[in-house]
């Protein structure tokens, strides 16, 4: 049976805006005089949500309010929201680097965290000295560190540096480092930030695949924060979104992840119905919509790649008879060429006269990673410019992120276009 190895209740974190602190030294000493008398901190009723894009009203902000969940032992937990959205805030109450305002963190076992690059790293100091200093700060004894040091040296592929000091490392070989030293903790829970994202793609794969066997082989528990959804995908059992300071989804990964993407900012500013930049006499036949959902039937941005999706156009009409209309979707890359297309007599579909809308459903998007654009095109009866009915290029923008395509534990590679299969022999 799983046991809670993690719970997270009523945390909030309120900042006081434009000033190191929690303020002035009145404000201090009214909340001194109110802890005295027993009563709650005055400043606890203030503040504004954590919206980065808003203008400030008021002398504080939450960085986070009201968080609460469990995690159990053996789990593997994605943290997943834009910039600002309090990530990195809720992993560092969790590393008790710094603390809640209110709310409290019930943990069992040794947290091993890696918030930032190098942290706890002093720049003098060689890797091989770096790693009995970062080790002692993550609880490690110094028989531990002197039994594993050869795997954390190796792990890290910093060996030819390991006796230089530190500063003259990259911010890369000092994540790797800093990560080596982590890992091998052997924690109870270990907490990881975007620091990731640093490294190379090989030292990613490496990342990634000790945190799996961490996690499966050794039963402990990571936490993750990262904007790589496909890492997430492929790493987290279960996954939380936090939008400006709160969670507002927790459930399976793939549903945290639909759930991040469909919330990800329009990739355009104007809607298609009052686009200006469109050819053709519009007064016939006008696309006003243009839906992007992914499998389970989410509007969003992106999608991995081979996913299933759908594309649901909706459009005004005059008098035209929609038998006898020519419509077609097709993607564009960002250099404006045309990748695929979908003309809707090639494909059979029958229109009804009434109808206002219609849906196509692609059951594998075979694209590499990358960012493409729709572009919509109409025509009564033949494809002389002179009948175009509404042709709109960047209809809407998506995302393709890359996958494990092939379910071979190695990401897709972009710059290419199609995913086509076959086999070695």
């Amino acid at each position: 049976m799983s046991k809670i190895i993690l719970k997270a209740e009523n945390i909030s974190k309120q900042y006081r805006l434009g000033v190191v602190g929690t303020g002035t030294l009145s404000h201090d000493l009214n909340r001194w005089w109110a802890s005295v008398r027993g009563k709650e901190d005055p400043y606890l009723k203030v503040g504004v949500v954590n919206d980065r894009s808003a203008k400030a009203t008021e002398d504080y902000v939450w960085a986070l309010r009201d968080i609460n969940f469990e995690v159990q032992e053996g789990e593997v937990l994605g943290i997943i929201g834009k910039n600002g959205a309090g990530k990195s805030t809720l992993l560092k109450i969790l590393s008790r680097v710094t603390s809640p305002t209110t709310g409290v963190i019930k943990t069992r076992g040794r947290i091993a965290s890696l918030l930032e690059v190098g942290t706890g790293f002093h720049p003098e100091l060689t890797g091989k000295e770096n790693i009995f200093l970062n080790g002692a700060i993550l609880g490690m004894t110094k028989l531990e560190i002197k039994r594993k040091i050869d795997e954390i040296i190796a792990f890290s592929g910093c060996e030819l540096y390991i006796d230089t000091p530190v500063k003259r490392y990259s911010s890369g070989m000092r994540v790797r480092l800093a990560f080596a030293v982590a890992a091998f903790l052997e924690p109870d829970i270990l907490v990881i930030d975007e620091v990731l994202a640093v490294g190379d793609a090989e030292f990613q794969k490496k990342a990634i695949g000790k945190m799996q066997d961490i996690s499966r082989s050794e039963g402990r528990t990571v936490l993750f924060v990262s904007h790589n959804m496909a890492a997430v995908k492929s790493l987290c059992t279960r996954g939380i979104v936090l939008e400006n300071g709160g969670v507002v989804f927790e459930g399976e990964t793939e549903y945290a992840i639909s759930y991040y993407l469909s919330k990800s900012e329009n990739s355009f500013g104007l809607s298609l119905y009052d686009r200006l930049d469109r050819i053709g006499d519009n007064t016939k036949f006008k696309f006003t919509e243009i839906l992007f959902t992914n499998k389970l039937n989410n509007e969003v941005d992106s999608i991995f790649s081979g996913e299933a999706c759908k594309v649901k156009l909706k459009f005004s009409k005059g008098l035209m008879d929609l038998k006898n209309m020519l419509i077609t979707i097709g993607l564009k890359n960002t250099d404006g060429e045309l990748i695929c297309f979908w003309a809707f007599d090639e494909l059979g579909y029958k229109f009804k006269n009434d109808a206002n809308s219609l849906t196509l459903a692609i059951p594998e998007l075979l694209l590499r990673g990358g960012t493409y654009h729709f572009w919509l095109f109409s025509s009564y009866n033949t494809t002389r410019e002179e009948d175009f009915c509404d042709v709109i290029e960047f209809a809407k923008t998506i995302q393709i992120l890359p996958s494990d395509f092939w379910t071979t534990g190695k990401i897709n590679r972009t710059n290419a276009i199609a995913l086509l299969n076959g086999n070695f022999e």
